[in-house]
């Protein structure tokens, strides 16, 4: 097995790391033969949330222009991406938008709604079938805030579940501080009493929430879609390579119960950062790893 002198660079033409450093972010880069055993089928998408003040159209643009070929598109109530009430309203014009993303294939939905009672499960069933048009199986929505009842929170997702299977989608719950998904094993519980619900895992929310990262581990067998970023155990979000993230022990976790979905890039604007920098990095990294 070959690896580099301890101080050659490698370059992405924007920025330039020792292979010690592209090393820790990047295992299989110095072990080039465990990237053979790898998930070949899993790829790298991008979130709209990465440019989540900017009108759709143009934030999949930037994303487009930034080498990604797939897409994760966010529903939010207040976003001027889609709305949940949007899609409701307009459903054949949602369907319209999301078929034409400047050659990137739609792969997954994060979804927010703020409308309750009834409203919120009409919203929720144009969502499915805007999913089910353009031929997406992967929808998120947030788990019930933490002091939700248990019992309650289980007939919700039910009855989610059963809207979604109806149109062959599949629905996670997202990895999320303050939210009943911040416990994995809530997490593991809520996914054994609701047949078919999955995990959207985002391990910056267990990094820097009240339980070890390392207990993501277990949640793995749940896993339906993955978000990314870089974390330490005080900032949600650091710049690519100066958090604890170990990327590529996660990915050989998800070889290990056979994930064949994206590894989604979901990168914030921040002040005096290199945003498009770090979005470009951040792919290199997670292709690499591939």
């Amino acid at each position: 097995m070959a690896i580099l002198p301890p101080q050659k660079l490698f370059c992405f033409g924007w920025c330039c790391l020792t292979d010690r450093e592209l090393g820790k972010l990047c295992p299989y880069y110095l072990f080039p033969e465990a990237g053979k055993k790898g998930i070949e089928e899993v790829f790298v998408a991008a979130s709209t949330a990465c440019y989540a003040e900017m009108a759709l159209a143009e934030a999949v643009e930037r994303l487009a222009d930034l080498a990604f070929g797939a897409l994760e598109i966010t529903i939010h109530d207040g976003s001027p991406q889609l709305t949940p009430e949007f899609v409701t309203a307009e459903l054949e014009k949602s369907i319209a938008i999301c078929a034409h993303t400047s050659r990137m294939d739609v792969i997954a939905y994060d979804v927010i709604i703020a409308a309750e009672g009834e409203t919120y499960y009409q919203q929720f069933e144009a969502i499915c079938q805007l999913a089910k048009a353009t031929k997406v199986i992967s929808v998120t929505v947030p788990s019930a805030e933490l002091g939700t009842p248990f019992n309650e929170e289980i007939e919700r997702l039910r009855r989610m579940v059963k809207m979604g299977v109806k149109s062959g989608i599949n629905i996670s719950i997202r990895s999320q501080i303050g939210c009943l998904s911040e416990n994995p094993d809530t997490v593991i519980s809520l996914c054994d009493n609701v047949e078919g619900l999955g995990i959207t895992l985002d391990p910056s929310h267990y990094i820097c929430g009240p339980y070890d990262e390392r207990s993501c581990e277990k949640l793995m067998k749940y896993v339906s879609h993955v978000r990314l970023r870089d974390s330490t155990e005080q900032d949600m979000q650091v710049r690519v390579g100066q958090g604890i993230i170990e990327y590529g022990r996660l990915v050989n976790q998800l070889s290990k119960v056979n994930y064949r979905r994206a590894l989604c890039v979901h990168i914030d604007e921040l002040p005096d950062i290199d945003h498009v920098g770090e979005l470009r990095k951040m792919r290199l990294l997670l292709e690499s790893l591939l």
